[in-house]
């Protein structure tokens, strides 16, 4: 049976299901005769990954709706009772400020205490790096967080987490996805009401009491708010953008405890928004959606600019160049500069310790490494993901070996302190804050030191290409993309030899098999395939290193076109 006709059986099985709610077949009816859009709702299950579930909302298996959340959750449920040990399973669950959101995160609720799960359930939006540590303070069996992160408004998604508050890693997601698969209908989803959860006290709410918690946690990671609270965040102004999302109230408490009480917040752009409706895409690593931070900033006179996506787990900042302009810092300046100012103030407390470790992913810039190799710091490489650098962490925790100061990703994420396993807008945003007046108080801008750290390890450059290929068409055509670089792989680049294929999904370094190719060049650049684990996407990286802006400039620029040109063609 071709693809086009399982959709088309799956489609008229909606219509005739009696579990099916009315609004959503009235949804169905109305792309009747429609075969490509009929097919690109049902020609598959929506996957849960090694990332969870993510897609467009709307009626069909390959959609996000009640009912491919309710399965999943009763395959996660399944799974939970399945490796229970001794005390009953609990469960934490959040979510940001997208459509649908709360309603996905209470279902959930739902189907987990009918289960018998006791679930702690966050009272409205709440960031994703609180439930990681929210799951870690309950000493809860699992999470799962509701968001599709920086993803257009149309989409969201459901994350699942591990009892470290790490996401799952893919040995337990590979368990929870053929749970999930065993649940074959609708029928088999169990749920109670709400009432019945909250009176067998297995739907509990969290309330202020957590937020505090967490708050704490995050200001103790602070290395200079003495320095702050002097005087010095009284001066240092911050124009702070949540994009509509979670990081709203976090941001702006951390900041006023740690001392910065001149934070001005992007009013367009402050309350929570499913639609982000002022700007293309909520997403802190594009300009785009700095314009009205940016306005403001030129308003103010501020000294930063910082932007969190919908669930506050990554992290923009925006800061003056050397001719006043503001211009937006890559996830890979922004973390060589937290690397440096981290590890400087603890060696100069003398609280750097001799196993220190900063762990990055495999496409994250080498300016950080070779940054943390200069203070003595040993680095370590994961794949992309910040669930490997949590488990990384985990690891180190369990063993001592290393101590964990650092983690980080070029799609700007990062971490500081071990109190969470996921990626941290919040700690972040503190972190570079602090650190811009640090050197503030120094005489110096963020950007001054960046063109320091350019001078002393080299000018490093990195640029980021993305295709969306959307649909069973999309799907085929990145898996021959891939294909065609894996099988045919190029001699040189613009004349410079290809010295190394590294081909992930065979294992290398100690690494999980994964889809992505990095070749690296005979004058140190770098430049990487990697299809996206959770958007119809695929990515390719490029990385350079030169003497001087303009050399690595140019060298960034005919990399990216001459990759770009076989790819595109």
């Amino acid at each position: 049976m071709s693809q086009n006709e399982v959709a088309i059986q799956r489609y008229k099985a909606w219509l005739n299901d009696p579990l099916i709610d009315e609004a959503t077949k009235e949804e169905l009816r109305s792309i009747a005769g429609d075969e490509k859009e009929i097919t690109d709702r049902f020609y598959r299950d929506l996957e849960f990954g090694t990332g969870g579930l993510r897609g467009v909302m709307g009626a069909g298996t390959n959609r996000l709706n009640a009912y491919t959340v309710g399965k999943a959750t009763q395959g996660l449920a399944n799974w939970l009772l399945g490796h229970a040990a001794g005390d009953a399973p609990s469960m934490v669950i959040a979510h940001d400020s997208r459509n649908n959101s709360p309603e996905f995160a209470l279902d959930s609720a739902l189907v987990l205490a009918a289960n018998g799960v006791k679930t702690y359930l966050f009272k409205s939006l709440r960031a994703t790096p609180q439930l990681s540590y929210a799951v870690r303070s309950l000493k809860a069996s699992s999470g799962i967080v509701i968001t599709a992160s920086h993803n257009p408004p149309e989409y969201n998604g459901y994350k699942a987490y591990g009892a470290d508050g790490c996401q799952l890693i893919p040995e337990d997601a590979e368990q929870v996805i053929a749970s999930i698969q065993q649940v074959t209908g609708f029928d088999q989803v169990k749920r109670l009401s709400r009432e019945e959860a909250e009176e067998q006290g297995l739907l509990v709410w969290l309330g202020e009491d957590a937020d505090e918690s967490y708050i704490n946690t995050v200001v103790g990671q602070s290395l200079n708010a003495e320095l702050i609270r002097s005087g010095v965040g009284e001066q240092f102004s911050v124009v702070f953008t949540p994009l509509h999302g979670t990081g709203n109230m976090p941001v702006r408490k951390v900041l006023a405890k740690v001392g910065f009480s001149n934070v001005h917040i992007v009013a367009e752009q402050e309350q929570p928004d499913g639609y982000f409706s002022t700007v293309k895409s909520p997403n802190p690593e594009e300009r785009e959606a700095f314009t009205l931070a940016i306005k403001l900033a030129q308003q103010v006179n501020a000294d930063i600019i910082i932007g969190t996506d919908p669930d506050a787990d990554r992290m923009g900042a925006v800061v003056k160049n050397n001719n006043g302009e503001y211009v937006v810092l890559t996830g890979n300046q922004s973390g060589a500069l937290m690397v440096n100012y981290v590890l400087d103030q603890l060696k100069e407390r003398g609280q750097l310790p001799d196993n220190g470790v900063v762990i990055k992913t495999i496409v994250t810039s080498e300016m950080g490494a070779d940054i943390a190799r200069s203070y003595g710091v040993a680095v370590e490489n994961t794949l992309t993901g910040f669930k490997y650098i949590g488990e990384k962490m985990t690891s180190y925790e369990k063993t001592g070996e290393r101590s964990f100061l650092f983690g980080y990703e070029e799609s700007y994420g990062y971490l500081t302190g071990t109190y969470a396993r996921d990626k941290d807008a919040i700690v972040a945003a503190m972190l570079i804050c602090e650190a811009a007046a640090y050197y503030r108080s120094l005489g110096k801008t963020l950007y001054d030191v960046l063109l320091e750290l350019y001078e002393k390890h080299g000018v490093y450059l990195e640029g980021l290409e993305s295709r969306t290929l959307k649909g069973l068409d999309g799907v085929q055509k990145i898996a021959g993309i891939m294909d065609s670089w894996r099988n045919q792989p190029p001699v040189d680049i613009n004349g410079v030899k290809v010295e190394q294929v590294l081909d992930y999904k065979l294992g290398l370094d100690g690494l999980r098999p994964e889809n992505v190719l990095k070749y690296m060049l005979a004058d140190g650049s770098w430049f990487c395939l990697r299809p996206s684990g959770t958007e119809p996407k695929i990515k390719v990286y490029f990385a350079v290193r030169g003497e001087s802006t303009s050399q690595a400039e140019a060298a960034l620029n005919a990399l990216r076109q001459a990759v770009m040109a076989r790819v595109d063609g």
